[in-house]
């Protein structure tokens, strides 16, 4: 085949001839380059004599022939101190000259001669522009300003074997920065790569430390949901045609010159350790340019244009249109226009999409945007956003373009509000960043907005739209002349009669809904429901509201942001561990509970219990130090995310002590909470617990200091879990239940991009990897709402509160005209609740299942009122007075929460075993996966069975030993519950004539499967999953068969535990041996209770061997009567020899840790070792107290019937024996009793 045709010669010619017959360039010429001074000096003077021909004319008077070195010279002072793009937009000013280097659109077409100089300016395109008289060099296109040079391109052909790798390996490593052309800011501003199929642009050339970035469209187009790369073309030509013929075209560059490319300098506040051991905040300062990706060019492209074109009456469809282009008086095919929602933009952009860039390049462009009458369009733009940093970026962003002094305001938190009412009363002020929170306190105070226009950019659109100060922020800027005219029409009436009458009444309905003078633009990366129906496209329009369907105006998708390297996958390296656990009564009576809360309460018990604290912690930590401490350099840090501020305080005591105690110095952790604990006794704040070393570490200073080399690991619990950018953060172990929108938010602090960071890492206690799926796949790609809520909802819930009859329409009247005039009155508070006291009484007299259900359905009705009234207006004056009537009622109404059931006291903790699952990779799918509107329908509360404790027990034994989710628990319940009612005799039958393999292999699948396909007949959605997935359903059976063969087996051996009954009988015998010493000790019947989980709890496999053969033969020693001497000397055999075991026991629940041999540490620790790591055993031998001898003499008989009975048979008769029992029975419980409540600590009580 014949590959002339396909060189990159070729590929350049195709360029520069685009360039030149349709992008409004000339072609360059060498000859007059400077390359010493990297400037075409007589293009530049061309253009100066024909734009400023009087102060060109000045300036030769002034320097004579020495002009054109002169003008050279104050040009490269200004660069070399300000940067080239400064001087491309001020010009420069000597001896009261101004001379401007270029000139950009003008805003308006009406002056001739701006028009006339914007076209002036002359763009060139060269090709192999030498640049350099040390090599002979060549770039393979430079595009040159007016003879300044401003953007480079190397070209590469797949074809010939190379691509855009290969054109940034050249800008890296054959490009000198030293080289004039090359200097930051100071001639290049941006330095493309470009082949066939991709873009990579980058600002500044830094040799082997170049960082490049793409500039691709993504791989369905730009604003379309897709990811890395670019799509194919349906005309067949060139892939990265894009790049010149819309970017790089006259008019375009022209307006990222003035309009988008900026230098950013970024200051970061900073704790160093000087070289004298102190710590210092110290200010790093960073200089970058910015120039905009592609999806950032166009998306603020589109909706200016949109903006632009919704404001004329007759509008072109299309998929591509011609437009009026901003930047020049022509007509251009830019960007493709798209439908909007009204005059609502919603932009889906994700995490790593610049999206404060975004922000700041279309507020400086909707504030400068002009109408086709060349008036402002809008009188002000308000930027709405919670983030300082945020507020500063734009600043500094916007004031380096062109602008008016005075045309940017920020509302601080030191500010008060009337300082907002102030700046739009006034109408001065071009861009406004505040809070969403600053409008209810000064809406009534602005005056008419009539005729005026407002632009309103809303930062994380998600969490900030919903609610009384989005209604407020309406009311605030709604211009309601043109509501007020449809009114009257509806009413038949007059608009001027109308305006006479219109009341407060009148003017809050006419707020609602759209406004044609309100432009809303919001950015969010997580879109919920409510933000997609308020400000998101209707796609597709149902016959019925329910049906439409919602998408974002444009999209940046998470898929994109990670295969472009924006952001890490944080769900690439995704570690789970699994817990099973066993809970048992610790009380002889069995009690019913509500089955939810009972179960809330036992995982809780679980969660917060020491002992698995102290097992996560262990794992914690020495994860953290095998993949945390060895990734990026050793800079890593990590997250600790926990289920409740007690959750974290725990969680960060534990992780010091346990470094502590095992001597481990690079682990050091911070914690974060709001507000005061309450833990053993000791109030904790955040701020109490940091400060320590000597530091005195506020709230204000802690994302300062965790940033420094100080600290690596924070404990949070709902501090920090959005908006937290650190980008050191590589590692999170979850230990909380994690959903939807708050899973994406919380795993995605781990996504922020750093050079080191090569992946991330999570470690989660509590969620399954499909869960997480799930929650992540709505936002991967782009967000589609299916099922919106329809509004009329509200009325359903009008009627539904009626008919409790707790007030009437007279009420309402009554309370909203209270509400109007309370100003005049002295006490408003008691006035207004005063107003309610008949209605709570009402409300107070209904049965709790109804109390719960008005109050629901109140509380929804106030919510979807709310949400309405921005999407539609209804003129309902009775509607609106129900719900100011229901607003405020609801927040008087005393709130259904039933009492906490605790059962601490009731449980305890038999084991508890955690292991460590795959590491896994979640793979998100192809297709979105929509999200439906939330369903408002309120009904009665959840019937919540009641069970007995045992069974509550049993169904958490098992759900938890088999692992399963919460979405499985309808499941493992049904059949659970069915089978207990329908099948017990014959389960019990089975149970006690067949051993357990038997039963759970023969008889108890036959007996399942017909309860689990009664159940599937009922419920066949509910349980299609048991009969669609065998694992699944041989895991269910299996685990249950476990509980009812243990249930349901009779041991004819066995006698029941009774804990009442067996402190009874041993305190009978032993509580005398401590009476002497009662005023020091605590109640014995708290020993003995503490002395039985002590036997009971889980510690180390080595050790827990020893609970059951101590539990039974003790209990069988005090509680069975008639026993022989031969049983009798078998069990006091087992409590004599296991006293060592036991002392071990305790000293791992003091320390959380086990004994070692002091004297060598590969021996196992002996006897004395034991009675020497308690000081209880250590000091009673040298004791003059003389009440403690005989605990020290029964601390010598115990050791030598243990080795008697280890290492001979000795004889002994029921007397000897009995005493003997006594006497050891008497040690175990001394231990205790000296050491309860440490002990009572750590086993969770």
């Amino acid at each position: 085949m014949d590959t002339t045709d396909l060189k990159e010669k070729n590929f350049e010619a195709d360029i520069e001839r685009y360039l030149i017959t349709k992008g409004g360039y000339i072609k360059g010429n060498q000859d007059t380059y400077d390359k010493d001074r990297a400037i075409d000096m007589p293009v530049l003077i061309s253009f100066i004599e024909k734009t400023q021909p009087k102060q060109w004319k000045r300036y030769v008077t002034k320097y004579g022939d020495k002009a054109e070195r002169q003008l050279y010279r104050v040009f490269q002072d200004d660069v070399s101190r300000y940067g080239l793009i400064y001087v491309l937009r001020k010009g420069i000013s000597d001896v009261g000259i101004n001379i401007r280097f270029c000139y950009f659109a003008p805003a308006s077409t009406l002056n001739d001669e701006l028009v006339a100089n914007y076209d002036a300016n002359i763009l060139t395109v060269t090709r192999q522009f030498a640049y350099s008289r040390l090599n002979k060099n060549t770039i393979d296109m430079v595009l040159s300003l007016n003879g300044i040079p401003v953007v480079a391109l190397e070209l590469k052909n797949q074809i010939t074997g190379q691509n855009v790798e290969d054109s940034k390996r050249q800008w890296c490593t054959d490009r000198d920065p030293k080289e004039p052309l090359f200097h930051f800011n100071n001639r290049i501003l941006v330095y493309f790569g470009v082949d066939l199929y991709e873009v990579a642009l980058t600002t500044e050339l830094k040799k082997e430390k170049t960082f490049f970035i793409p500039f691709n469209q993504g791989s369905n187009g730009a604003g379309e949901v897709g990811g890395a790369g670019n799509p194919e073309r349906e005309d067949g030509g060139y892939v990265t045609a894009y790049l010149w013929e819309k970017v790089l075209r006259r008019d375009m560059l022209l307006s990222i010159l003035q309009r988008y490319i900026s230098r950013q300098e970024e200051e970061k506040l900073k704790i160093i350790i000087d070289k004298h051991g102190r710590e210092k905040e110290i200010t790093e300062t960073s200089v970058k340019i910015i120039f905009p990706r592609y999806h950032q060019l166009d998306v603020v492209e589109k909706l200016v244009s949109d903006t632009y074109y919704s404001n004329i009456s007759q509008r072109r469809n299309g998929e591509e249109e011609v437009r009026y282009d901003m930047a020049a008086d022509k007509k251009t095919t830019y960007f493709s226009l798209r439908k909007p929602h009204g005059n609502n933009y919603l932009i889906q952009h994700s995490a790593g999409s610049g999206k404060s860039n975004s922000i700041a390049w279309l507020t400086y462009r909707l504030a400068g945007l002009q109408s086709v009458e060349m008036k402002n369009m809008f009188n002000s733009v308000f930027v709405i956003t919670d983030r300082r940093v945020l507020n500063k970026q734009l600043q500094s962003t916007i004031l380096g373009f062109d602008h008016i002094d005075g045309q940017i305001e920020t509302i601080t938190d030191s500010d008060n509000s009337e300082k907002l009412a102030r700046i739009i009363n006034d109408d001065n002020t071009r861009i406004v960043i505040t809070t969403l929170h600053r409008f209810p306190v000064i809406y009534k105070e602005l005056t008419s907005r009539s005729g005026k226009r407002y632009a309103i950019i809303v930062d994380e659109a998600h969490s900030s739209q919903s609610g009384k100060s989005a209604e407020k922020l309406k009311a605030a800027l709604a211009d309601t002349d043109e509501a007020l005219r449809e009114y009257a029409e509806m009413e038949e009436i007059e608009a001027e009669e109308l305006e006479k009458k219109k009341d407060a009444l009148l003017e809050d309905l006419l707020t609602q809904g759209q406004h044609n003078n309100l432009y809303f633009y919001a950015f969010t990366a997580t879109p919920k429901p409510k933000t997609l129906q308020t400000f998101g496209e209707l796609a597709e329009e149902g016959e019925n509201p329910e049906d439409n369907k919602y998408v974002a105006y444009h999209n940046y998708s998470m898929l994109q942001a990670i295969e472009e390297g924006f952001i890490k996958d944080v769900l690439k390296y995704y570690t789970t561990y699994d817990t099973t656990y066993e809970i048992a009564k610790r009380i002889e009576s069995d009690p019913s509970y509500e089955e939810t809360p009972a179960t809330r309460a036992i995982k809780a018990f679980h969660d917060n219990h020491q002992h698995v604290i102290a097992q996560k912690t262990a794992i914690i930590v020495e994860k953290f130090r095998e993949v945390t401490l060895n990734a990026m350099l050793g800079k890593a840090k990590a997250m600790v995310v926990c289920s409740s501020r007690a959750h974290a305080v725990r969680y960060f005591l534990e992780i010091k002590r346990y470094c502590q105690e095992n001597n481990i110095t690079d682990v050091n952790p911070m914690v974060a909470f709001s507000g005061t604990v309450s833990y053993e006794g000791v109030e904790y704040t955040e701020t109490k617990l940091n400060s320590t070393d000597g530091r005195n570490i506020s709230e204000a200073k802690l994302p300062l200091y965790f940033a420094s080399d100080l600290y690596n690991m924070l404990v949070v619990a709902d501090k920090y879990q959005t908006g937290f950018d650190e980008p050191l953060l590589h590692t999170m172990f979850v230990d909380k239940k994690l959903k939807d929108v708050k899973a994406v938010q919380t795993l995605s602090r781990l996504n922020r991009w750093h050079k080191d960071k090569k992946d991330t890492y999570v470690l989660d206690f509590c969620n399954k990897p499909e869960d997480i799926k799930k929650s992540f796949e709505p936002f991967y790609k782009g967000t589609e709402l299916i099922k919106p809520v329809d509004v009329n909802y509200v009325y359903t819930f009008r009627k539904d509160i009626q008919m409790f009859q707790l007030w009437t329409e007279g009420d309402e009247q009554k309370f909203y005209d209270l509400l109007e005039n309370i100003t005049k009155q002295k006490d408003r508070l008691g006035a207004l609740s005063n107003a309610f006291k008949n209605t709570i009484d009402r409300y107070g007299a209904l049965d709790e299942e109804k109390q719960f259900e008005v109050r629901s359905k109140i509380k929804n009705f106030v919510r979807f009122y709310s949400y309405m009234a921005q999407i539609a207006r209804t003129y309902d004056k009775e509607l609106y007075k129900a719900y100011v009537y229901a607003d405020y009622l609801y927040r008087l109404l005393p709130k259904n929460a039933k009492e906490r059931i605790d059962l601490d006291k009731q449980i305890m903790l038999v084991n508890s075993k955690i292991s460590e699952g795959e590491t896994v990779s979640i793979c998100l799918g192809d297709n979105n996966k929509p999200i439906k509107g939330e369903n408002p329908k309120a009904g009665k509360p959840k019937n919540d069975n009641e069970d007995l404790l045992s069974r509550i027990i049993d169904k958490v034994n098992i759900m938890y030993q088999g692992q399963f989710s919460e979405a499985d628990r309808v499941i493992v319940e049904s059949i659970y519950d069915k089978m207990v009612t329908t099948a017990k005799k014959k389960l019990t039958k089975q149970a006690n004539n067949t051993d357990e393999k038997q039963f759970e292999e023969s008889i108890f699948p036959q007996i399942f499967d017909e309860v689990a396909r009664g159940c599937y007949v009922e419920q066949m959605d509910s349980f299609a999953k048991l009969f669609e997935n065998s694992d699944f359903y041989r895991n269910v059976m299996t685990q249950m068969a476990k509980v009812m063969y243990e249930n349901y087996k009779k041991k004819e051996d066995e006698i029941p535990f009774i804990p009442e009954l067996f402190k009874q009988k041993l305190l009978s015998d032993v509580e005398s041996e401590f009476a002497d010493l009662k005023q020091f000790l605590p109640d014995f019947n708290s020993v003995a209770s503490c002395f039985i989980d002590v036997l009971k709890v889980q510690t180390t496999s080595s050790i827990d061997g020893a609970n059951e053969l101590l539990l039974d033969s003790f209990n069988r020693l005090y509680c069975l009567e008639g026993m022989k001497l031969v049983d009798k000397r078998r069990h006091f055999n087992t409590i004599v020899t296991k006293y060592e075991v036991f002392l071990k026991k305790v000293y791992y629940l003091l320390n959380g840790k086990e004994m070692v041999n002091d004297k060598d540490e590969n021996s196992m620790p002996t006897f004395i070792n034991c009675i020497f790591s308690l000081s209880c055993l250590r000091g009673l031998k040298n004791n003059t107290d003389e009440r403690y001898h005989k605990f020290y003499d029964y601390l010598e008989l115990v050791k030598q019937w243990r080795n008697s009975e280890s290492h001979n048979a000795p004889d002994a008769s029921m007397k000897e024996l009995n005493s003997a029992i006594h006497i050891v029975s008497t040690m175990y419980l001394w231990v205790i009793a000296q050491n309860m409540k440490s002990l009572n600590f750590t086993i969770g009580k």
